[in-house]
């Protein structure tokens, strides 16, 4: 089974920074791309960023580029995301994805999901 664990979400004011990271299996994390992706209430799931499985290549949504940074543990089958710069836009539920292609900026498998609120 594919399984995948967010934690590191909170309540940050805006300008501050997280950094939520997300757990899984070392078979799922050595066989796919991972990525980010978030949820506002009322809106749909959208990409947020996304690493390969080598960690050779990131991609960004433009929302975010510069702010947030995507990097992998394979080590310890981890990925993360650094948030900088926080914006009260950037209120969501970020879901961890196992992808296929990670350029595909479309997720295969998920995870329960991490709050992030932030505060103006």
């Amino acid at each position: 089974q594919v399984q995948l664990v967010e934690s590191g979400g909170g309540l940050v004011q805006a300008g501050g920074s997280l950094r939520p990271s997300c757990a899984a299996s070392a078979r799922t994390f050595s066989n796919y791309a991972m990525g980010w992706f978030r949820q506002a209430p009322g809106k749909g799931r959208e990409f947020v960023a996304s690493i390969s499985w080598s960690g050779g290549r990131t991609y960004y949504a433009d929302s975010v580029k510069g702010r947030f940074t995507i990097s992998r543990d394979n080590a310890k089958n981890t990925v993360y995301l650094q948030m900088a710069s926080l914006k009260p836009e950037d209120t969501a539920v970020y879901y961890c994805a196992a992808m296929t292609v990670a350029g595909s900026r479309r997720g295969d498998y998920w995870g329960q999901g991490t709050q992030v609120t932030v505060s103006s």
